[in-house]
C-alpha cells in the first residue's frame, strides 16, 4: 500500500472512532454503495444515516485494523469492533433493541473498491449473529 492508501484507511479508520457520520460520509463518493450484513446505504446521505444508527446504538464503538491489503482499485482490511450496547439499536427486522449495557467485540472484514481517491463501494462482513448474541437479541 501507497502512502496515500495509509493515511486515507486512517482517516476513514479515525472518522468511525470519532463516532462522526458525517466525516465518515466523506471518504464515500458522492453515489457510492455500503453494504453490510445489516443491509444496504447508497449515496453519502443514506451512507452517514446509517452510520448514525450504529453510533447511537454503541456510542463507544471502535475499530481496531489488524491488516490491510490493495490490488488496484480494491483495498481489504481486516478489523476487530469493540463496544458497549447503550443505546437504542435498529434491527435488520425493523425492531428496536433496547440497551443492553453488554459488550461485543466481533471480527470482521471489508471490501473497499476505490475510485478518485473516494470508496465507490464498501462491503463489509462480518458475523451479524454473533453480534446480535452478544448483546442479548434473541435469534429464535
Amino acid at each position: 500500500m501507497t502512502s496515500d492508501d495509509e493515511e486515507f484507511a486512517d482517516g476513514l479508520v479515525g472518522a468511525l472512532n470519532a463516532h462522526d457520520p458525517e466525516a465518515v460520509a466523506d471518504h464515500f463518493a458522492p453515489r457510492a454503495t455500503y453494504v453490510c450484513p445489516g443491509g444496504i446505504a447508497e449515496g453519502r446521505e443514506e451512507i452517514a444515516s446509517y452510520f448514525a444508527l450504529y453510533f447511537e446504538g454503541f456510542p463507544d464503538i471502535r475499530i481496531t485494523p489488524h491488516g490491510r491489503s490493495r490490488m488496484d482499485d480494491l483495498v481489504v482490511m481486516e478489523w476487530t469492533l469493540t463496544s458497549t450496547h447503550t443505546g437504542p439499536f435498529l434491527l435488520p427486522n425493523g425492531q428496536i433493541a433496547k440497551p443492553s449495557g453488554r459488550r461485543v467485540a466481533v471480527r470482521g472484514c471489508d471490501f473497499r473498491t476505490m475510485d478518485d481517491g473516494r470508496i465507490s463501494s464498501l462491503r463489509a462482513y462480518y458475523d451479524q449473529l454473533e453480534m446480535l448474541s452478544q448483546i442479548g437479541v434473541p435469534l429464535l
